[in-house]
């Protein structure tokens, strides 16, 4: 075992789960040290993040901590066995490492729950908006073109957003741009893994529904993860209740969306009530400008 040059996400987390574990148990950190073969203060650096742990004293501390639950052991691990490499690892001078992070959380994930205020989501973005967005940085945006691929990809896993309607309406990139990434939207509904619901400015009920955050469903539930967005970056949550909280509040703001976009039942109305209808509705404003 050594130490870490930069701590990711995922080491962090599977630390983080370890702790957990043994915090549960409550077992010292030199007991669990004694069982795996390490001295001093190693433990506190496994749980850091700063150090690996091999399979076989990844199943050690479990056996010690009465982990038995067997898909929550293989979701650990997954943890432990991964190397963190993968085709983002290509961009690691390009993007900021948050946004590594995620698109590793990204490729493991089991579905991907994702709310939007004033943005469409970067999973969702064409390439003009995302432009825009990011500054028209030619790595950043083949970045987030990369991640898109996930959704298309083998064994695509499920993606459900709820947009606020107050992001189909900024004009980022002016009306061509958003008029394409309106279209685009229609055009990702018919993928049978993407649903997406929009959140109507007439919605009369509140939700808690200033901040953005996306929830990465791991291999097991509680290896669930929250990203949140904020205006001085982006934070990764994994504790369980907190995970817990932001699954119901999204359950919340589907319920409080107008329904899902459904290409199969297209509206004959430019303003009806569903997710579709609006997107259309909006649409045709922006091409009269």
């Amino acid at each position: 075992m050594g130490f870490s040059s930069g701590i990711s996400e995922r080491q962090r987390r599977l630390g983080e789960e370890l702790r957990r574990a043994r915090d549960a148990a409550g077992l010292p950190a030199l007991e669990i040290g004694r069982a795996i073969g390490v001295k001093g203060p190693a433990v506190s650096h496994i749980e850091a993040g700063r150090m690996g742990l091999n399979i076989d004293r990844l199943n050690i501390w479990l056996d010690l901590c009465n982990v038995t639950d067997p898909a929550y052991r293989a979701g650990l691990t997954v943890l432990s066995r991964s190397s963190g490499k993968g085709w983002w690892n290509g961009y690691r001078h390009h993007v900021v490492p948050s946004a590594l992070d995620l698109a590793e959380f990204e490729s493991n994930a089991t579905s991907l729950d994702t709310y939007e205020t004033l943005m469409i989501p970067g999973l969702l973005q064409t390439k003009g908006y995302s432009e825009v967005i990011l500054g028209y940085s030619e790595r950043k945006v083949e970045f987030r073109l990369r991640r898109q691929e996930l959704l298309s990809g083998v064994n695509p896993p499920p993606l459900r957003a709820v947009i606020h309607e107050a992001a189909l309406h900024m004009m980022f990139g002016g009306p061509t741009v958003m008029r394409e990434q309106l279209d685009h939207l229609i055009e990702m509904s018919k993928q049978p893994n993407v649903t997406i619901q929009i959140l109507p400015f007439d919605c009369t009920t509140y939700a808690s529904s200033e901040t953005p955050f996306m929830l990465i469903s791991g291999p097991h539930a509680r290896l669930g993860t929250v990203l949140l967005e904020h205006p001085h970056g982006s934070a990764f949550i994994g504790d369980p209740e907190a995970v817990a909280t932001f699954d119901r509040k999204f359950d919340r703001l589907r319920s409080l969306a107008l329904p899902p976009l459904s290409v199969a039942t297209p509206s004959s109305s430019t303003a009806r009530r569903d997710s579709l209808g609006l997107i259309q509705h909006v649409r045709y404003k922006v091409q009269g400008r």
